[in-house]
């Protein structure tokens, strides 16, 4: 069921920096936390080699203690499933380890997305960047001045996006900076942040953050990615409700998952929660095809049902759109829901 959001949440002002110095790490001390066996884990938590493991405490305490199945424990749990070498699966599935500039990639046409951090605060084991090379791509203020060149020599360019890893674990400083270079450049109409982190850490979205993200004449989209109704506490709520008085957009996308929201039930869930923290549903992304993440695959036949029963249930503002990001195609390639499945 939804998640109801109380009307009086706790105001969150703790400083984030020092929240996120006290994340899990160590698979045993988080599944010591949950209160779950920790002699149960096995050779999975050998998985975090692969990718390790990150998860902020706030996240952490969203969890139902002594459930191993928990939804969104599932999410960022090392297994050893993530050894198995799949066909299919690539570690570039979108094909944008050749980036245009420095830091930038131009997948689209009208719009250019910043790698402007590498880290994220929380590690999702179904990252379809977990491979990337973010160390080749790291940019200095020097360098960004050449992804501003870059965007100016592109004139049907007309919005930033801000990625990463995650755009928000940079300092509010850098962000302001690099925000007022963007306003800067006249074509640009639109500012598109794609973040985790408010979700894993609400305390994210503070004062500092607030007054850049509202400062320039730029229209301010935040992308939020929630998968499960669980994910929405009453902090991120309250949080998002002083960006929304502010004018900022919120939209979201999440992650069809295997185990983890792969029902009509839960995604109507995700949905009315959504909307009732003022979220509009964006797209439901089938999953991408990243060695080590296969064992969260959901087959497409599945993906349509679920959505055709959603639309059935939901009005069509709360209805996702079901799609897939294939390498090297100009946009997303949404899923024919009209499709039959060949017996």
């Amino acid at each position: 069921m939804a998640q109801i959001i109380p009307k009086k949440a706790v105001t969150v002002e703790h400083n984030w920096q020092k929240e996120l110095a006290m994340s899990f790490t160590d698979p045993l001390k988080l599944l010591e936390y949950l209160n779950l066996e920790v002699d149960k884990l096995g050779h999975h938590g050998d998985a975090r080699r692969l990718f390790p493991l990150r998860v902020p405490r706030h996240f952490a305490s969203l969890m139902e203690k002594g459930n191993w199945q928990d939804p969104l424990l599932q999410q960022v749990m090392p297994l050893d499933s993530e050894f198995i070498h799949t066909p299919g699966f690539s570690d570039d599935p979108l094909e944008e380890h050749d980036t245009a500039a420095k830091g930038l990639l131009h997948k689209y046409q009208s719009r250019v997305l910043f790698i402007v951090r590498g880290g994220c605060a929380v590690n999702c084991r179904y990252c379809f960047r977990r491979h990337f090379p973010y160390g080749d791509n790291a940019v200095n203020r020097r360098q960004w001045e050449d992804a501003l060149a870059y965007i100016r020599q592109h004139p049907e360019v007309n919005e930033v996006i801000y990625s990463g890893g995650d755009p928000l674990m940079a300092k509010d400083d850098f962000l302001h900076w690099l925000t007022e270079q963007v306003a800067a450049l006249p074509q640009i109409t639109r500012l598109r942040i794609h973040s985790r982190l408010p979700v894993v850490m609400p305390q994210r979205i503070d004062d500092a953050l607030v007054s850049w993200l509202t400062s320039t004449r730029l229209n301010m989209v935040l992308v939020l990615h929630i998968n499960h109704a669980n994910e929405i506490s009453p902090a991120l709520a309250e949080r998002l409700h002083v960006l929304r008085k502010a004018g900022v957009t919120l939209l979201n996308q999440g992650v069809l998952l295997k185990g983890i929201n792969d029902s009509a039930d839960t995604q109507v869930a995700l949905s009315e929660a959504l909307f009732e923290a003022g979220i509009l549903p964006y797209y439901l992304f089938m999953l991408d095809k990243v060695q080590g993440a296969a064992h969260f695959d959901v087959s497409e036949t599945q993906a349509r049902d679920i959505v055709r029963q959603m639309i059935k249930r939901l009005p069509g503002y709360l209805v996702p759109t079901l799609a897939r990001e294939i390498g090297g195609q100009p946009g997303k390639t949404p899923v024919d829901l009209h499709l039959q499945p060949v017996g």
